[in-house]
């Protein structure tokens, strides 16, 4: 496992206005690229939890994060 995280870890919280995005953790992909380390700082009630690379779109920009359910 590298130092810098591959992926964030978000949870999409929707709300009548748009959807906010909450950072919770980070990922690291495993050295043969068939799986993930995960640490998260706090879990989310729903249980879902979105994986974005690192840097393919800046967290809490709503207008990169489309294309992206929650």
């Amino acid at each position: 496992m590298t130092n810098k995280p591959t992926h964030h870890a978000l949870q999409a919280i929707e709300t009548k206005e748009r959807v906010i995005w909450n950072r919770i953790g980070a990922a690291w992909v495993h050295g043969d690229g068939k799986g993930f380390n995960v640490k998260l700082d706090s879990i989310p009630l729903d249980g879902e939890v979105i994986l974005r690379e690192v840097g393919a779109k800046e967290v809490g920009d709503e207008t990169a994060m489309e294309g992206a359910t929650a």
